[in-house]
């Protein structure tokens, strides 16, 4: 219970962190008022269209939440080291993996919560033309929202134990958009090489995250009804799979490294 309890302070901490700063209000508020106005402009005469306006707000919610959730994941480590302040945390009845899934937790946990605003900003504007979103897949498309956006700030927290802010961020971004653009097409890609090449394509295919199996934006788009329970079951057992898994790489990680008050200056 004490470990829980240290873990939810350090995670209530870095959530206040969050709230103080700026950055998540204005790519908030930019992608929000995208989503208004391009709700409200008669492109091609769809301004009416429900379809429209949900593919366009889910979309990006989608851009928020991997923006944001990463961005902000990969710093939390590098900052508290090179501020310095990694050594008056650690010198505190705190282990080094209670410090990285507190971060961890508290970077989550902000990000749902704006991402939620942000589909609450979405059915608001989709009401407003007369449509309907059933709740429960509403429910479902957020809680594997939510899974995936554990996924990517596990990942970022865990390259951040053995690199700098912009290194983390970068490399997460890359991993997470191949994963999103690339791995789905990748049977295709198999079917049409041979040899290495195919041998690679399936090497990248089992060791990248599979987000289409979290993403529902089709599902609630077009209006097909709820996932069938087990499948929403095993793709949310998944996404935690995954992040217990980089977290737990996290950790290893991150309590053999060591600290330098000389090399952190210096960063």
């Amino acid at each position: 219970m004490k470990k829980i309890a240290r873990i939810l302070t350090l995670a209530e901490i870095v959530l206040r962190g969050q709230i103080r700063r700026k950055d998540i209000y204005v790519v908030f508020m930019l992608l929000g008022a995208v989503v208004v106005l391009i709700a409200s402009s008669d492109i091609l005469g769809l301004s009416s269209v429900v379809t429209y306006v949900l593919e366009t707000g889910l979309l990006a919610a989608w851009i928020f939440g991997w923006i944001f959730g990463i961005y902000s994941a990969a710093r939390e480590l590098p900052q508290e080291e090179t501020r310095g302040t990694i050594f008056s945390l650690l010198a505190k009845p705190v282990t080094r993996g209670e410090i990285v899934v507190g971060k961890w937790l508290g970077c989550w946990c902000s990000v749902a919560a704006a991402v939620a605003l942000f589909y609450a900003l979405v059915v608001a504007l989709v009401l407003e033309r007369g449509g309907f979103i059933s709740p429960f897949v509403l429910f479902q498309a957020f809680a594997l929202h939510a899974g995936a956006l554990a996924v990517m700030t596990s990942l970022a927290v865990a390259l951040s134990t053995r690199m700098n802010q912009d290194a983390a961020a970068t490399l997460a971004y890359i991993v997470t958009g191949a994963s999103f653009f690339l791995v789905p097409r990748i049977p295709e890609f198999v079917f049409r090489e041979a040899g290495l090449r195919s041998n690679l394509f399936l090497f990248l295919y089992h060791a990248l995250p599979h987000f289409e199996v979290l993403d529902m934006r089709t599902r609630v788009t077009f209006g097909f009804g709820p996932a069938p329970l087990w499948a929403f079951a095993v793709s949310l057992a998944y996404a935690a799979i995954l992040t217990i898994f980089f977290l737990a790489v996290a950790t290893w990680l991150y309590e053999r490294k060591r600290f330098s008050r000389s090399e952190l200056a210096v960063l």
